[in-house]
């Protein structure tokens, strides 16, 4: 079971890590959290009532992560000609990016209760058990870890991951391509106990 997950009885999801893979694990997940930022209120646990009609940003982000997790409805809005469409656009952005960035944000909030949650008894780690619901949300967190590494390392096509196998070990990117490659192991062998 060590760095795959398998299914477990009754639905769900489970992995044997060791602590520093939950350290890692943690660690990014975090990251993910503060490249996020925090409620449209500015704290986690503001007014939902408050939450649910207030406007998003109109404008698209300028860090690249962001822009992969949040990107514009039509396209590149520069390369968009019709300002109606541009302005279909922001629209479309004021009034999704909020609800797109909570999802994600519970996402990598339940990774990090989770890895929380774990007993760890000494160098041979932990299993780790999921639910289904957990699952899914640690497969949500999963996926937007991968894209953040990827967009940190251009990686837009299958060929630019083929490039990522052959670069040096002294290459100074060769661990955050560790991570997306451990990451990518992991994406796929939860993918596999969720399917029917």
């Amino acid at each position: 079971m060590a760095g795959m997950f398998e299914p477990v009885p009754g639905g769900g999801a489970a992995v044997a890590l060791d602590e520093v893979e939950v350290s890692i694990l943690r660690s990014l997940a975090v990251q993910l959290l503060e490249l996020i930022g925090p409620g449209p209120g500015g704290e986690e646990n503001a007014d939902p009532l408050a939450e649910l009609f207030a406007e998003g940003p109109s404008e698209p982000p300028t860090d690249p992560v962001l822009q992969r997790f949040f990107p514009d409805a039509y396209g590149d809005p520069e390369a968009v000609p019709d300002d109606q469409l541009k302005a279909y656009s922001s629209e479309f952005r004021r009034f999704t990016e909020n609800d797109l960035r909570a999802g994600k944000r519970e996402n990598a909030l339940v990774v990090i209760r989770s890895l929380d949650e774990l007993t760890l008894a000494g160098e041979g780690g932990a299993v780790l058990k999921l639910t289904p619901d957990e699952s899914r949300q640690w497969l949500g967190a999963l996926n937007d870890l991968r894209l953040a590494i990827a967009a940190r390392l251009d990686v837009i096509s299958d060929e630019d991951t083929d490039l990522l196998y052959r670069l040096p070990d002294t290459d100074e990117r060769k661990p955050m391509v560790m991570a997306y490659l451990w990451l990518g192991g992991l994406q796929e062998t939860l993918v596999e106990t969720l399917l029917p």
